[in-house]
């Protein structure tokens, strides 16, 4: 399975290093290929590093003005002319989204992937890896969307909520699995 994950291109402490670096050596392990911004730095290289370690494939796509910190010595590695390109290749090379810590750049993706997929633009499974209740707002927040009709789509149509990386990737198996 190639599984894109949207998340921060900066240095942080462990609360965010240590799940983004489990989560990368569990891809690997299963056999899945990371789909990821490029970025050989910040969360983006803990998780393209943890990946590559296990032995797993890694598929980049970074952004023209971004191109300088993209990571050397990957399986495929794309340039998008701007960040709107880059987000439709990342979605388009992958069978399913994670969405770990981050910031504007990481809140943008996942609130465009989630909005396709509720306009029936993508049925991937999309997973919200809640780390050290980095999340627990913005599930607040959907929540409170869900349940003033805001979504068209119950909540859990759209997104799981994820608080430990295994569990991110196991439900993502299992949806693998039923198809």
């Amino acid at each position: 399975m190639n599984i894109c994950v949207f998340l921060s291109a900066a240095d942080l402490d462990e609360r965010y290093t240590g799940p983004a670096r489990e989560f990368g050596e569990l891809l690997a392990r299963g056999g899945h290929t990371l789909v990821w911004g490029g970025s050989d730095s910040g969360l983006m290289k803990v998780v393209a590093d943890a990946t590559a370690s296990e032995g797993g494939r890694l598929v980049g796509v970074s952004v023209e003005f971004l191109s300088a910190k993209a990571r050397t010595g990957v399986d495929e590695m794309v340039i998008a002319r701007d960040l709107a390109e880059r987000k439709a290749l990342l979605l388009a090379k992958a069978d399913a989204v994670v969405i770990m810590v981050g910031g504007m750049g990481t809140l943008d993706e996942a609130t465009d992937i989630l909005e396709l997929k509720k306009h029936g633009h993508h049925d991937k499974p999309v997973v919200l890896l809640n780390s050290a209740g980095f999340y627990d707002g913005l599930r607040e927040q959907f929540l409170r969307m869900d349940q003033e009709g805001f979504l068209h789509r119950p909540l859990t149509e759209l997104v799981f909520f994820a608080e430990e990386p295994v569990g991110a990737l196991a439900y993502l198996e299992e949806w693998a699995g039923q198809r």
